[in-house]
This record gives C-alpha cells, structure tokens and sequence, in this order.
C-alpha cells in the first residue's frame, strides 16, 4: 500500500498492491494495521456504505459535525468519479481549500477523508458504484451540507451536460465560517 498526502496534507491517496495475470486480480482493499501505521494513528471503522448513481449526479458537499464527525476511506468499486474533498477546519492552514482527484474501478484509488472535512463526487461514467468506510455512525441531526457550487469555494467540478442533485443537495447551504 502506497499511501500520498494531497495538496491538503491530511487527505490521503491511498494506492493499494495489485497482483494481475490472465485470470483477473487480487487486491487486498483494506488491511486495518497497514492503514493505522500509514495515517499514524490509530481510526476504528464502525459502518460501510454503498452507493450506486447514473452519469453527472452529484452528491455533496457533506460532512457531520461533533461529536459525529466521520472520517472515511472512499473506493469506486464500479465506473469513475471525480471526488472532491473540502477542509471546513476554522483552524487549518488549509482552512476553505478543496483538493479532487479521479477515482475508479480501473485506477483502485481510494481517499482517506479525516473528520472536518466536506466531501462530494459527480459521477463520470455511465454509472458508478461508491463504497466507504466511515469512523463514526451516521446521524441526520449532525448532518450538514455546503453547495457544490459555491462562489468562495470555487471548486472547479467537470463540465456536463446537466448535474443532477438531490433536493438537499440542491438547497445547500453557502459556505460560511459560521457553520462550523
């Protein structure tokens, strides 16, 4: 496992061993030692989510605040994405900066998201299938979101056609230091 901090130091790429022959492949996803050792320190993962979405939807910007802040590792397991990580931390050098990169299928990248932090993605593919383990459960009353096009963020998402979003999503809030 080859693990590479992103403009934004806390965020991590993280790129997985791939043994490949004429049969397919063998990758191990997730080994919770290696993960620990490479972020150093120590995260326990208590729920798996799936996702399943069609071409240029767009989930985001979410986060939770305290004292369910979650942190996550997110892995496309079908299609591509282009992910987006925002640091919403009041205290952080990095503080309103985003940092994206493409996941996919192909590519077996995955992202680990630490607590204080919004994250999104708009599906690249025809569809895409998204799994993540997150550190703490989720919890409605402690949900946030930021709009995916907000001015002060900037965040320069792929063109398309047309972003389809849920109404929540859609009604976002701005982004403001207010919040977090």
């Amino acid at each position: 496992m080859k693990v590479t901090s992103l403009k934004i130091p806390d965020v991590k790429l993280i790129e997985v061993d791939v043994i490949e022959d004429e049969r397919g492949f063998f990758f191990e996803s997730f080994n919770q030692k290696k993960f620990n050792e490479a972020i150093k320190q120590e995260i326990n993962f208590v729920q798996d989510n799936h996702t399943k979405s069609k071409k240029g939807v767009l989930r985001g910007l979410h986060y939770q605040i305290e004292p369910f802040a979650q942190g996550k590792i997110v892995r496309v397991i079908s299609g591509e994405v282009f992910d987006v990580v925002v640091d919403i931390r009041k205290d952080s050098s990095t503080y309103g900066k985003w940092v994206s990169e493409n996941l996919s299928a192909e590519n077996k990248k995955q992202l680990w998201i630490p607590g204080g932090f919004a994250h999104g993605f708009l599906v690249l593919s025809e569809v895409a299938e998204i799994i993540y383990k997150t550190s703490k459960i989720y919890s409605k009353s402690h949900e946030k979101k930021i709009k995916y096009n907000d001015k002060k963020l900037n965040i320069q998402w792929p063109k398309m056609t047309k972003y389809y979003l849920s109404d929540k999503d859609h009604n976002a809030d701005i982004f403001s230091p207010s919040d977090f």
